[in-house]
């Protein structure tokens, strides 16, 4: 798994770490602390081939941020367990370069308070963890 550039990373800038593989552009990887914060957990998320179409607006499940179908994607990854060995898979739309921390900060200070960036950025992660927690249930 190729990673991403950590020491250039602002950590206090993300509620979750996302990148896609630069040597499998259809692959992206997920990762977050969990909610004790103490244990990183982490999954591989697969891109559909097709886009959506172009000219209509989306909006990333994750960060809720509205912007051009181009740059929202389903992604997918196998379900934990038997389930997972079986086929069955969970998706969700995520910005395609899976940069929502980042998204959620690109405003202008006022027009994107402090409080607001915070209040955001709690909201990201909880999806993020409801999804991962998701996949990884087994029963």
């Amino acid at each position: 798994m190729p990673l991403p550039g950590l020491h250039e990373t602002i950590w206090e800038d993300r509620e979750f770490l996302g990148w896609r593989d630069s040597q499998a552009s259809q692959l992206g990887y997920l990762v977050h602390w969990d909610d004790s914060g103490e244990r990183p957990i982490g999954i591989v998320v697969r891109a559909a081939s097709g886009a959506m179409r172009a000219g209509i607006a989306a909006m990333c499940s994750f960060c809720h941020s509205p912007q051009p179908a181009t740059q929202v994607r389903l992604f997918s990854t196998p379900r934990a367990g038997e389930a997972g060995r079986n086929g069955d898979t969970l998706g969700t739309y995520i910005c395609e370069d899976l940069a929502c921390s980042l998204l959620i900060r690109r405003q202008p200070p006022h027009l994107n308070p402090p409080q607001l960036i915070a209040r955001r950025g709690a909201e990201l992660l909880q999806r993020v963890q409801s999804f991962t927690g998701n996949v990884m249930r087994t029963a």
